[in-house]
């Protein structure tokens, strides 16, 4: 296993080390079900065992890794209980942004957001998943940006973190693609036309869409593992 690690002078080896692993473990770098072996990952990352178990610690309390008898440091796996959990909260989240969008977005934010849903169109045609991943988060932070309320842009930004495995589980769904870019542009319509029950409604949408797609392709690699 080959792990991008940038020393950072002024964090503590646990911290780098943790954040090394938690973005390999939200982008499928290191799968879920996969073990996280001291010894190999601190060969890998260069460090002693000490900062590689705690930075394991410090990911069993973020939940993204189980700690299993006989067994060890193994990433949780995608369930359908917290993928449902997650998207619950976004979708409540994401509703109330685009209502507050539509009567707080300025002109300038407007040519934001329209500018936001183009650059995900391309990345789309790119089929390049990080790149969409990236404009995704884009173009719903556009939307929260409009609703200049602090507080909301603060919890959908650290809810985000928690959601980025499912986001790009259903990136990589290229069949929906198509689907993605009109229920994007249809969201931008409404807000742009202060049509505050159709944001809403088509969020909604946008957003349960995306949760029946993660749950069957979890579904297919399930299967595809027995």
């Amino acid at each position: 296993m080959e792990l991008k690690f940038d020393a950072n002078e002024y964090l503590p080896l646990r911290d780098v080390v943790f954040q090394t692993l938690r973005q390999a473990i939200i982008t499928g770098e290191i799968a879920p079900g996969e073990r996280l072996m001291e010894i190999p990952l601190s060969q890998s990352l260069g460090v002693s065992r000490t900062p590689v178990r705690e930075a394991i610690r410090m990911l069993e309390l973020e939940g993204l890794v189980i700690m299993l008898p006989r067994k060890g440091a193994e990433v949780a796996r995608i369930t359908e209980k917290d993928l449902k959990d997650a998207l619950e909260v976004r979708c409540a989240l994401e509703e109330l942004a685009v209502v507050l969008a539509c009567d707080r977005i300025t002109p300038e934010e407007k040519e934001h957001l329209k500018e936001a849903c183009i650059a995900f169109r391309e990345a789309i045609s790119t089929k390049h998943v990080p790149s969409i991943v990236d404009r995704d988060i884009d173009f719903h932070d556009a939307i929260f940006a409009a609703t200049h309320n602090p507080r909301l842009i603060n919890l959908a930004h650290s809810q985000w973190e928690q959601v980025y495995r499912y986001r790009v589980e259903y990136v990589k769904d290229f069949s929906y693609h198509d689907v993605l870019v009109q229920e994007h542009d249809d969201i931008t319509n409404a807000i742009l036309l202060k049509d505050k029950e159709t944001a809403q409604a088509v969020m909604r949408k946008h957003i349960y869409n995306q949760e029946a797609i993660v749950i069957n392709n979890v579904h297919i690699d399930k299967m595809n593992q027995e």
